[in-house]
């Protein structure tokens, strides 16, 4: 096997016409130099240099190997910058799985930041439930996820996990601006005899809605599912029903307004979350894209952790 040292030191002493000149590129002596022509010769099998007293001249081979060999030359340092790259995470590809709300809310700003800092890094992203992702995470699928647990619906996590807090949202109760119980704190039991509007059954949002108005003596009267938010304002802007939406999700409609519960706020709490043995050198960089990015979306209901 060709050594690419040797390969080097012929392509110097072709370029500079002697030994010498090629230890004064490379950085060694002359002697150095000869021993590493011979032994590339050995390897080749065939005599590279006519040798004089006082010079040498490249035979047709050594011509031959040093074209072809600066351009390998030349793409293996091409190669070597690019580990340099993927080790110091400026390079190589990150596979991001996130919730739609987070989706639509906080990873712009963060895929923007990383493209901007590393902008040879690839950037997957994969949005599902956090029941859906996390499986993910732990089978090495994806490097990283945005996750959420309500306070009524509490996650316990594997142990092979780093759990990193990001935002607590406000849970708030959607409602039409002129309805009775529109007031700076929503009063749960004001709502006992409305229609309501919830996530798919099972779900996080659905489970957190049931126990929010079983505290307070009621089963909620689900007419309406859809884990879509954007579904989920036109219905109550419709008049059709009442909803709990956390802050990520709420947008302000004409004719709706979100209140948060009157006493303890209750909240959702946004993690981010990767195996713990994750090596990916991109890892870094966007946990801090995604605590910018939640920077940049804290405000009221939006407490950043």
């Amino acid at each position: 096997m060709l050594n690419p040292l040797h390969l080097r030191t012929l392509v110097e002493v072709v370029k500079t016409g002697s030994f010498a000149g090629a230890a004064r590129s490379l950085g060694c002596t002359p002697s150095a130099v000869s021993q590493q022509v011979s032994a590339f010769e050995r390897a080749v099998g065939v005599t590279l240099f006519e040798r004089g007293a006082h010079s040498i001249r490249p035979g047709w081979a050594a011509r031959y190997i040093a074209d072809r060999g600066a351009e390998l030359l030349a793409a293996l340092d091409g190669f070597e910058r690019e580990i340099a790259g993927l080790v110091k995470g400026l390079r190589g590809r990150l596979r991001l799985g996130t919730f739609p709300t987070a989706s639509a809310r906080v990873v712009p700003h963060a895929v923007a930041r990383l493209a901007a800092d590393r902008p040879d890094a690839e950037i997957l992203l994969d949005e599902a439930e956090p029941d859906d992702v996390l499986p993910l995470v732990l089978a090495g699928s994806l490097d990283l996820a945005l996750v959420y647990a309500y306070d009524l619906v509490p996650r316990t996590w594997p142990a092979e996990l780093t759990v990193l807090p990001l935002l607590d949202e406000t849970v708030l109760v959607v409602l039409p601006e002129g309805h009775p119980a529109n007031r700076p704190q929503v009063r749960v039991e004001e709502l006992r005899e409305e229609r309501w509007i919830s996530s798919r059954d099972g779900t996080p949002g659905a489970t957190c809605a049931v126990r929010l108005c079983a505290a307070h003596g009621f089963t909620p009267r689900i007419a309406f599912r859809s884990s879509d938010y954007g579904v989920v304002r036109g219905l109550v802007q419709a008049g059709v029903g009442v909803a709990l939406v956390p802050a990520l999700g709420f947008e302000p409609l004409a004719g709706i307004v979100g209140r948060p519960l009157r006493g303890k706020p209750l909240r959702r709490h946004v993690f981010a979350v990767h195996r713990t043995a994750n090596a990916n050198p991109l890892l870094r960089g966007a946990l801090a894209a995604l605590g910018s990015a939640c920077d940049q979306v804290a405000g009221e209901h939006l407490a950043r952790v």
